[in-house]
């Protein structure tokens, strides 16, 4: 009888209109991957013979795949939503226990860890204070602590002099008189608490193709020698440049040391200036460079992902710091992994280890900020699937019928 075929045939387009559901219901779902019913025939064993002549007993359901394929990655309003472009999961911690999700909907718990909505944690590479990344993935957590101050000990300046300029004498020099110097230039420093003190930079033009360079902080001159009779307490330069025909600074070594004592309960300043690259030629005076190190203790304004999974936090004193690694996992086989839920899955024998590592490296895709990856549902696919799998149940509910009728027919024969 065939009845076990149209029953197997029922069977079958009902699991495929639950598959086609699932995925219409879950088409606006961020990561969602869809599912498909794939189907396997039924013969019944032969143990002797051919089975040339031998008719199917039906279908049964063989599994039901998913399809991960990449889904369309779009803009959030998020800076913690994050997005995979090529293969992997992102790695969550649910109170010790991993999971794996492509739904990278974040937020930020009380603590500081990078959470889901289900409560897991994401996994990632945290970086010791000389900036090595830890060896195993662990919970993310954003340090919302203060960036310690760094007390400036260098300053790259570059100018460019007057060679027209008339000669000064250089024990004329008041820091407070523009007319007893030629040029001057100014930039914050910072002492070992963080406070700033302006360092201004004084040179005047001696002799043909040179210049003594002279220094104060916070308007107080650097270099007094108490021995100078007249005036009492003269400045002193911090040192001379000097330049070749051509323009170019000749003195060797180009760095001066400026010495600046604090007032503020912080360490003393000896701040290395190096004039490299500085120029003497015809023309006004200017700065080409301009950079001394140190700054002053920041909070954390904001942090954003690049696309190799470095969070990197910016802070209110204009710097910038790592504050961890996003960790990605891929599988030799993901179509073993167990749905679990709450758009996430978890490892199985037929899954393979686990493989994780940084975003970008073999065999991984980039994670991209402030972005999501929707759903791999083709809702126009998925409405004709239906149509076919309503067609396929009404089809088999026919042989069913048709079978009846030819019962009944046996039935009533006298």
């Amino acid at each position: 009888m065939s009845f076990q075929q149209g029953l197997s045939g029922l069977n079958a387009a009902t699991k495929s209109l639950e598959a086609i559901g699932n995925n219409v219901a879950n088409s606006g779902t961020v990561g969602f991957k869809q599912s498909q019913v794939q189907f396997s025939d039924i013969y019944a064993s032969t143990l002797t013979g051919s089975g040339a002549a031998q008719i199917g007993i039906g279908t049964q359901v063989a599994r039901v795949a998913q399809l991960f394929s990449q889904g369309n990655v779009t803009l959030s309003n998020n800076p913690l939503d994050m997005a995979i472009n090529g293969n992997g999961f992102f790695r969550m911690d649910t109170n010790g226990a991993p999971s794996y999700t492509r739904n990278g909907q974040f937020t930020l718990s009380k603590e500081g860890f990078i959470e889901n909505a289900s409560g897991g944690r994401l996994t990632g590479f945290l970086l010791d204070a000389n900036g090595i990344p830890s060896i195993g993935p662990s919970p993310l957590i954003i340090n919302k602590a203060d960036l310690a101050p760094q007390a400036t000990t260098t300053y790259d300046l570059s100018v460019k002099l007057d060679s027209g300029e008339a000669d000064k004498t250089a024990a004329d020099f008041n820091h407070s008189d523009s007319t007893t110097y030629t040029h001057s230039t100014s930039v914050p420093v910072y002492d070992s608490q963080g406070n700033s003190h302006i360092l201004s930079t004084y040179y005047v033009k001696t002799a043909a193709n040179q210049w003594s360079v002279f220094a104060s902080a916070d308007n107080v001159p650097i270099g007094y020698d108490p021995a100078a009779v007249p005036p009492a307490n003269a400045p002193v330069a911090l040192g001379t440049m000097t330049f070749g025909s051509g323009g170019a600074l000749t003195t060797n070594p180009s760095t001066l040391v400026v010495p600046i004592a604090v007032t503020t309960g912080a360490a003393p300043l000896s701040i290395t200036l190096d004039h490299k690259g500085s120029q003497q030629f015809a023309g006004s005076f200017g700065v080409s460079k301009q950079l001394p190190n140190g700054y002053a203790a920041g909070m954390l304004a904001s942090f954003s992902v690049s696309n190799d999974g470095m969070i990197l936090g910016r802070y209110t004193n204009g710097q910038s710091n790592i504050l961890g690694q996003v960790a990605l996992t891929n599988f030799e086989n993901p179509n073993g992994l167990q749905n679990v839920g709450n758009n996430q899955w978890v490892e199985t024998a037929e899954s393979g280890r686990p493989r994780t590592a940084t975003p970008q490296s073999t065999g991984l895709g980039s994670v991209q900020s402030s972005r999501v990856e929707e759903s791999n549902v083709d809702l126009t696919a998925e409405l004709v699937n239906m149509i076919t799998a309503q067609r396929v149940y009404q089809a088999n509910a026919q042989t069913i019928k048709t079978q009846d009728q030819i019962l009944q027919t046996l039935v009533n024969l006298r």
